[in-house]
């Protein structure tokens, strides 16, 4: 098969001329004939503040801090955008929306998605004999091509777009609430601005609807089961596999049962906290149980908090933005403030990923993973988002790690970067 050589290069960038050190973490040897696991769970409208390791005053991510002290945190992280879609396609093609065409979020409505002529991590590794799954939020289209089955992904449980895109008989919490899906015959027009009662809330395995509307309370633990089912399936199949989770959380409504002691207005959001932090723990326990020493576990978010959510929006941390705020905006999702686009992110894989440390590099997620697989012929777009320069021939990866590359430029985009067949544009 030829010998297999993994990047994970997390890219720092240039602004104003500074060089900022890249960590990279490169595996040879064991790994020669052995393609190693991807798991990449992305949150959604997490604040930078609600990791508990980011900032003291979280008390709720027992399970992510416990992840950040065995792997690596990364403190200056951000999203290719401070809206749900077009973070989305940059995370999967590597390519900003200026390129990939995504520049604003598609609606119930919309009948396209992500263009067609653009490729997928998923469809990439599909193609490199990968078994691929993508369990949650979508929202990069919905009919016919566009759905992630057509996308690079052999399996698909999930909403095909945000959960407040569709009445439910149980709303959970949101601001302004929004009614269940009434009974009988409906309005023909949503009774409140960004409440849906005219469209049930699907869930989707496959291209099949199997639960309409959504039971949002039993949503994060259906999840967990077909997200380790999906690792169990894809261990004993002997292949390599993706699994790429699009969280609920925490997005509103939220569903979280909520504790007393707390404000009224931050118990619906703790309890979220707790539920999400509860699932990301229950897929590193798969992991950890199934494919421990082959599998890059990498979690983050999509964009900052919503503000306009108030009570129900996360915490922005030391990000406040204060000169917008005094102005009466938000410097949170929807803004190019820094609270918009910085988000949290962790990186584990025993033996492989650094323990216990924290990486201050500005990264931008794009530059996630790096795939050079020599036993693969290449086919590398022209147009990617950046360059890179390597120093020299890297050395494999063990505490303490070498910074031996320097990046400067542009970010890098994984895209680039994977070998696989790719798609003119």
């Amino acid at each position: 098969m030829g010998w297999l050589f993994l990047k994970v290069l997390l890219v720092g960038v240039s602004f104003s001329g500074f060089l900022y050190p890249a960590v990279e973490f490169c595996f040879h040897g064991e790994t020669r004939d052995q393609k190693p696991n991807f798991v990449i769970i992305l949150a959604d409208d997490m604040g930078w503040g609600d990791l508990g390791v980011n900032w003291a005053e979280t008390k709720d991510t027992a399970r992510l801090d416990k992840m950040a002290a065995e792997g690596m945190r990364f403190v200056d992280f951000h999203a290719a955008a401070s809206t749900c879609s077009p973070s989305r396609a940059s995370l999967l093609t590597g390519r900003l929306g200026i390129r990939n065409g995504v520049t604003h979020n598609f609606a119930v409505t919309s009948v396209g998605g992500l263009p067609l002529n653009e490729t997928t991590l998923g469809e990439v590794l599909q193609q490199a004999g990968y078994v691929t799954g993508m369990i949650g939020k979508w929202h990069l289209g919905h009919h016919g091509s566009y759905h992630p089955n057509f996308r690079g992904f052999d399996y698909y449980f999930g909403i095909p777009y945000s959960h407040d895109m569709g009445c439910t008989d149980s709303p959970g919490y949101n601001h302004p609430p929004c009614p269940a899906c009434p009974l009988g015959k409906g309005p023909s027009r949503p009774p409140e601005r960004d409440c849906y009662t005219d469209l049930a809330l699907p869930l989707y395995e496959n291209l099949a609807i199997v639960e309409q509307p959504v039971n949002l309370s039993s949503l994060a633990q259906k999840y967990a089961e077909k997200a380790t089912q999906f690792i169990q399936r894809a261990s004993t199949s002997g292949k390599p596999f993706l699994l790429y989770m699009g969280l609920a959380h925490m997005h509103v409504p939220l569903s979280g049962t909520p504790l007393s002691a707390d404000p009224p207005g931050r118990r619906a959001y703790r309890a979220g906290l707790r539920e999400m932090d509860s699932l990301v723990g229950q897929i590193k326990d798969k992991v950890d149980r199934t494919a421990k020493e082959n599998t890059l576990l990498w979690f983050t978010g999509d964009n900052g908090p919503w503000a306009q959510k108030c009570e129900l929006a996360g915490s922005v941390g030391p990000f406040t933005g204060s000169w917008q705020t005094h102005q009466g905006g938000s410097p949170a999702k929807q803004t190019t403030w820094e609270a918009g686009h910085r988000v949290p992110a962790l990186a584990y894989w025993p033996g492989r990923v650094p323990v216990n440390v924290t990486s201050s590099a500005l990264l931008r997620y794009e530059t996630q993973t790096i795939l050079r697989l020599r036993s693969f012929s290449p086919s590398l777009h022209s147009a990617a988002d950046g360059h890179v320069l390597l120093a020299s021939t890297p050395a494999p990866l063990g505490p303490p790690f070498s910074l031996r590359t320097v990046l400067f430029g542009a970010l890098l985009a994984s895209r680039r970067n994977l070998s696989g067949a790719g798609r003119s544009r």
